[in-house]
């Protein structure tokens, strides 16, 4: 067992010494009542505003603010799931996730794959590599950004990769209630994994954020759940109701990727 905390906060846009404070409060609580990881929000320490960022954020700033987050995780003594802005290849911008460990030692880096809307689309780079998978604590763990979550390709890639915990930060506004309340307890029951999912909450540079941060276990259960105010989640993640939930009913084991590959070349197009 291990006991995860979700922070949902509003950030403040362009404030990283604002968010930061926000972060460091969340991790010094989250520690205290036991929690081995915290996981954060998409873009949180810069806040989410895509076009501002793209104009207005320098990238010279950017390993400072990830210098401040390890010395973060190092004196709060927690894991720590944060999400920047990253240099990408062809000279933009992805959108990145890093798990940290609890000496603030970097474990594992994702890019977004899955952007969503214009002014993502306008300001970040998508990324093409898998999602990869490393030991925390003796949990499988894995990253996803926002959107990614909501393609089951995306989750299925971590699930057969080995991930039994699945680390989503995200920026999902007003109006997509679906997300946390049915899609993300379907993507854990699929594929069999916990999946946490940290969302802003509140109002952020023209954008009002749903929050309704959420854990669910391998089997769909709701394991904690925020509301649309300022939370800090807590939830006990088990590697045994994983092994239960693919022993039970072994949909990784039972997938037939080449006739799926048949009918995806096979079907109309347009």
């Amino acid at each position: 067992m291990m006991l995860l905390s979700v922070l949902q906060a509003n950030a403040v846009v362009l404030d990283v010494d604002a968010n930061l404070k926000t972060l460091d409060a969340a991790a010094q609580r989250a520690a205290a009542a036991g929690a081995s990881l915290l996981l954060t929000p998409e873009l949180f320490p810069v806040g989410y505003a895509p076009l501002r960022l793209h104009a207005e954020l320098d990238p010279a700033v950017i390993p400072g603010i990830r210098g401040r987050l390890a010395d973060i995780a190092r004196s709060r003594a927690i894991g720590l799931v944060y999400s920047l802005p990253a240099p990408a290849a062809d000279g933009g911008w992805h959108i990145s996730a890093t798990l940290l460990d609890a000496h603030g030692t970097v474990l594992l880096d994702y890019d977004k794959v899955h952007l969503f809307g214009e002014e993502e689309r306008k300001a970040f780079s998508a990324a093409q590599a898998a999602p990869g998978v490393v030991d925390f604590n003796g949990v499988k763990t894995s990253l996803l950004i926002c959107y990614d979550v909501e393609f089951p390709e995306s989750v299925r890639a971590a699930a057969r990769r080995g991930a039994e915990l699945l680390l989503v930060p995200t920026a999902l506004s007003a109006g997509f209630d679906a997300v946390p309340q049915v899609l993300i307890r379907a993507r854990a029951l699929e594929s069999q994994l916990n999946v946490a999912y940290a969302n802003h909450s509140g109002h952020e540079d023209g954008c009002d954020f749903l929050g309704g941060s959420v854990v669910a276990g391998p089997d769909g259960s709701l394991l904690a759940a925020a509301g649309d105010g300022a939370a800090l989640l807590f939830a006990e993640i088990s590697t045994e109701s994983v092994k239960a939930a693919r022993e039970q009913v072994p949909y990784l084991r039972e997938r037939r990727p080449e006739l799926y590959r048949e009918w995806e070349d096979s079907a109309p197009q347009g």
